[in-house]
């Protein structure tokens, strides 16, 4: 089995010593995908919707780049601060998202990589080829 490291441009995750995503065996396995720009910084401090937009917009990136997709993930893990925003990432997934839908876990979590960080979305796709 190889391995394939997928990078973006730009990669903001670069300084973290990880992958954006990794291709193996026609999958592609996302890294959890937060809230940040392009300048590497995060986006919508103390503001949910702009965070999960950007991150949503950072896990289509990353997919893309492994030529792949939205409409290819299998299985989706979305790790939220609070689960008060539960109903929000319902409209999220209708939005971003289509039939059928992934199987998805959703969980809240005491902590991301930053105290400000409210949202982080890692995934499962197949990969471009199958």
């Amino acid at each position: 089995m190889s391995l394939e490291q997928v990078v973006t441009q730009p990669d903001p995750y670069a300084p973290f010593l990880l992958s954006q995503a990794i291709k193996a065996n026609g999958f592609v396995f996302v890294s959890g995908q937060a809230a940040i720009g392009d300048d590497g910084k995060l986006v919508g401090v103390g503001d949910f919707d702009r965070q999960a937009e950007q991150a949503f917009r950072n896990l289509e990136r990353a997919l893309k780049a492994a030529d792949s997709g939205l409409d290819k993930i299998v299985k989706v893990t979305i790790f939220l601060r609070s689960m008060e925003n539960f109903a929000k990432i319902i409209e999220l997934r209708r939005t971003w998202f289509s039939a059928p839908y992934p199987a998805d876990s959703i969980i809240e979590v005491s902590s991301l990589y930053s105290p400000d960080a409210l949202i982080e979305i890692e995934a499962i796709a197949l990969d471009g080829g199958k």
